[in-house]
């Protein structure tokens, strides 16, 4: 077997079936030193009086935590992750998770990552990237940590530096794979359950006087109150469990926070198998984390939120989404359904709650790979995929064989920001080459767009596509033009309809009476169709 696919498929068994991934080994947990613990009571999320939000977290918490920071950095003043790597470097394939985002087989394209977030930031879909600027930021990799590798969160050192971010490393402890703090059970170098690591230091103390400066030295024992929450009450629909999170939230809200002082709140997320519903692990994460001691001396809300494991093979360990399980393209940035769900949390707290999506602007490339024309005779008999795209480009109109090429593009519209409406839609294309004119025969031809919500068939183009149905026939046309590129008239009103605000949109490029000779021409072979979105 190929050593990296054998590689792969050991690593995915792990990430699937928990052998030793983001919190691994089975044994029962030993019993921690320290104060007796917060026990939890019933209520709800209060507003008190924020001046401050930051996150934190542990492998899949770390990954949520560093997600949760870039796409609300105007929420979020700072981040602490342990174990994990750069914003959106799954790039929702669960093999890059393994192979470039846990060990290193692959290259995590650190570059692509830090252009993705650019890019994002630019078409809103995130909050402006000049927001991490001068953020504090602490970054924690153990050297006996070969679960979560010490490149990959390296990386993330490097990607936050990029953007400006005011980075403390620690890269110095001889840690496993865990959450570091001086009530850990396990020794240092330990990676197995409950993966709460003491490592003969005060890390909470290292990071949290990083985010906040010079901190107050814990209490002996939390002195507050640990609230159990309903997180139905902010997840879509009003149900946690369908996108892999808890009935059951927690917060810690020390006596200072609930008299009115001005507190910040630390989002602190646990990693696999460490959530509240996981095999009874219970509340070990919030007990032995050290933080809610800290939280009574320094004024800080600690909001503990809790992933809960699918009962598919998505998400048995209940990891937080970091590679886009369940069908979450938006995962990592505004609309992702976890990040959504959290950060209704943080405004109910008092936290500035989301940012809402500026009105603007997308210019989508298509998607290369997936574009493709079809031909076929007059009456869309006999079709077959066209094989010229790559010499000169997307084929439309009649050719030299006498069958009519129609052309199909398709865009990744997920990254329309969710809660705004689509007032204005184009399609632009680029001629590549030609001959004759397929609008003048006959006469008044027209080049018509066709917009389909999805895929039609496969998103790969197939010889069905050229006669399939679609959502919007003729939502615009294109008229004639020798040279250059051009642009459609705007999407009708069904047109902008069918644009699919969750993933796939296919748009399909045809001559609207077949032409009476040859007369044809090929676009975009050097420079991708674009679908652009104007959105309020």
């Amino acid at each position: 077997m190929h050593p990296v696919l054998g590689r792969l498929g050991g690593a995915a068994a792990a990430l699937l079936l928990g052998v030793g991934v983001l919190a691994g080994g089975s044994g029962p947990a030993a019993a921690g030193a320290g104060a007796a613990a917060a026990e939890p009571v019933a209520g709800a999320l209060e507003r008190y009086r924020v001046d401050g939000v930051y996150s934190a977290g542990v492998s899949s918490g770390g990954y949520m935590a560093t997600q949760l920071h870039v796409a609300y950095s105007g929420t979020f003043d700072g981040s602490a992750a342990f174990a994990s790597g750069p914003q959106y470097c799954a790039q929702n394939d669960l093999g890059k998770a393994l192979n470039a985002c846990m060990e290193v087989y692959q290259d995590l394209q650190l570059a692509a990552l830090k252009q993705t977030t650019t890019n994002w930031s630019a078409q809103g879909v995130i909050d402006d990237a000049a927001g991490l600027r001068g953020d504090p930021v602490y970054v924690f990799s153990g050297a006996n940590d070969s679960t979560v590798e010490r490149p990959v969160s390296t990386a993330l050192d490097d990607y936050y530096r990029h953007f400006g971010a005011d980075v403390l490393y620690n890269k110095s402890t001889a840690a496993g794979h865990a959450w570091i703090t001086p009530l850990g059970p396990n020794a240092c170098t330990v990676t197995a359950s409950p993966w709460l690591n003491n490592c003969g230091f005060d890390a909470e103390r290292e990071f949290l006087g990083h985010l906040l400066g010079p901190v107050s030295a814990p209490a002996a024992a939390p002195g507050g109150r640990l609230i159990r929450f309903d997180q139905n009450r902010y997840a879509p629909g009003g149900a946690a469990k369908p996108i892999s999170m808890d009935e059951n939230g927690f917060v810690y809200v020390p006596t200072s926070c609930a008299n009115g002082a001005a507190c910040k709140v630390v989002v602190t997320l646990h990693g696999c198998k460490q959530g509240y519903s996981y095999q009874g692990f219970g509340t070990r994460f919030i007990d032995k984390a050290y933080l809610n001691e800290y939280a009574d001396t320094n004024d800080l809300i600690v909001l503990y939120p809790q992933a809960v494991p699918t009962t598919t093979l998505d998400n048995p360990n209940g990891c937080w989404n970091w590679w886009g399980y369940l069908g979450d393209p938006a995962y990592a940035r505004h609309g992702g359904k976890q990040i959504e769900t959290i950060m209704g949390m943080v405004k109910a707290l008092g936290g500035a709650g989301p940012t809402p999506p500026p009105t603007g602007r997308l210019t989508l490339p298509s998607l290369d790979a997936e574009d493709g024309y079809i031909k076929a005779a007059g009456d869309g008999s006999g079709p077959a995929v066209g094989t010229l795209e790559d010499t000169y480009g997307l084929a439309l109109g009649r050719g030299t064989d006498g069958r009519t090429n129609r052309s199909v593009l398709s865009f990744d519209t997920g990254a329309v920001p969710a809660g705004k409406e689509i007032t204005r839609a184009w399609v632009t294309l680029t001629r590549s080459s030609g001959s004759g004119d397929p609008w003048a025969v006959p006469a008044g031809n027209r080049l018509l767009v066709d917009v389909h919500t999805g895929c039609l068939g496969g998103c790969t183009v197939e010889p069905g596509d050229w006669a399939a149905a679609t959502t919007a026939a003729g939502a615009a046309d294109i008229g004639a033009f020798a040279s250059g590129s051009k642009a459609s008239g705007d999407l009708s009103a069904a047109g902008l309809s069918a644009v699919n605000r969750s993933g796939r949109t296919q748009v399909r490029l045809r001559f609207d009476q077949n032409p009476a000779a040859t007369a044809y021409l090929f676009v975009n072979r050097d420079a991708r169709a674009t679908l652009t979105v104007e959105y309020r």
